[in-house]
């Protein structure tokens, strides 16, 4: 007997296909995006997520027709993440006269290095990724489907202080813009929910020993500690926690869900919780579309950074063709304040708030390392270990 849930996907399926079978693929000269990001250096990984899920995002768009029949194409451009790299290959992309869209980049501090450059010359910048919460101050071309550290962080407090049972908390932050903005963020959302925050301690992008540090933590006595990293930083700071004999359960920020954080972190990475706006064992219909045809191309499950990037080729996509087959680099930026319920794997349906040209809504899943993979979180292994630490 057939189930409910086959019947009506064979149904769409039937639906579709007339629809499916008229659409022409895309033909002729491309239409262009530029993409800055780290391809090599320590957050090449990143880099390499995005290229995956761009690709799986071109093949749906160019397969349905493109853009005004017009085949989307992208080139990209390596700034290992470095602001002064972004900032030299912001002035490549805006005298390009192809790029129509620029992507990217990575972190914050790169991105808005290179902002006022888009800004000058009228190309909008995607910062997909750019959760610093200034990053769309910079300007009317400066737009970002990435939730602002000023809506997650409290989520990341959420997670620390109510789900696990942090009270008392050490903070360890990337000393750059990004990584500040971050501690400022959860250290009032953390004490607003009745933590204290017993230390916070800054490091450097390039910093490799982490004993000093971690003594000082230490020695501060929390119950729990906060990363807020990325994941190369992450694993090797997770690495060395154990040796000064800091046995407290930790929580790190979303931008360290990634495989190559449990691939650097191997056995020290196990039972370290972050929460993320995207898994791919959510049951929501978009997320388990994408993770099936993901599979089927690359032959492995999706994260998240994947899934921001296929989002952010379909908010490019949808904003090239609201701008029209003739559009200029200001009909896009125009087109931005238009589109409405764009095919979101994060968001279902994205829409963008016309003064702050971030995207609306926030959403949260939180995760655990568990036998070297990411799974669903449960507290109450961690909440056993907080009481322990007291």
């Amino acid at each position: 007997m057939i189930s409910r849930q086959l019947f009506l996907r064979l149904a769409c399926i039937i639906l579709l296909a007339p629809m499916l079978a008229n659409a022409a693929p895309a033909t002729g000269e491309p239409v262009w995006f530029g993409v800055s990001g780290p391809l090599t250096g320590q957050n090449a990984q990143y880099g390499a997520q995005w290229k995956a899920g761009f690709d799986l995002a071109l093949d749906d768009i160019n397969a349905k027709g493109g853009i005004h029949g017009r085949p989307l194409a992208y080139t990209f451009e390596d700034s290992q993440s470095d602001p002064r790299q972004a900032v030299g290959l912001a002035q490549k992309f805006v005298n390009d006269k192809r790029i129509l869209i620029e992507l990217g980049d990575f972190s914050s501090p790169a991105s808005m290095a290179a902002s006022p450059i888009y800004q000058r010359a009228g190309l909008v910048q995607l910062g997909f990724t750019n959760s610093h919460p200034d990053f769309t101050k910079g300007g009317d071309f400066i737009w970002s489907p990435s939730i602002s550290q000023s809506d997650s962080q409290p989520l990341l407090a959420d997670l620390a202080v109510k789900t696990l049972g942090f009270k008392r908390v050490a903070v360890l932050f990337l000393n750059t813009d990004w990584g500040r903005a971050s501690r400022d963020v959860f250290v009032k959302a953390a004490e607003s929910r009745g933590a204290q925050v017993v230390i916070a301690e800054g490091y450097q992008p390039d910093e490799k020993d982490f004993r000093s540090t971690l003594v000082r933590v230490r020695d501060a006595n929390p119950d729990g500690l906060v990363l807020i990293s990325y994941y190369p930083d992450g694993a090797l700071i997770a690495g060395q926690v154990r040796n000064v004999g800091l046995k407290q359960p930790i929580a790190a920020s979303g931008s360290v869900y990634s495989p190559k954080f449990i691939e650097l972190g191997g056995a020290a990475v196990n039972g370290i919780y972050t929460n993320t706006s995207f898994f791919p064992e959510e049951p929501r219909a978009e997320v388990q579309e994408f993770v099936t045809r993901f599979k089927a191309k690359y032959g492995k499950e999706p994260d998240a950074f994947n899934a921001y990037a296929y989002d952010a080729v379909l908010i490019t996509a949808a904003a090239l063709n609201q701008a029209g087959p003739k559009a200029d680099r200001t009909a896009v930026r125009d087109a931005f304040y238009k589109i409405k319920d764009v095919p979101s794997v994060v968001f279902g349906k994205a829409n963008f708030d016309p003064q702050s040209r971030r995207v609306i809504g926030v959403k949260s899943v939180d995760l655990v390392v568990k036998d070297g993979k990411w799974a669903l979180g449960d507290a109450k292994g961690s909440k056993a270990a907080v009481a322990s630490a007291r």
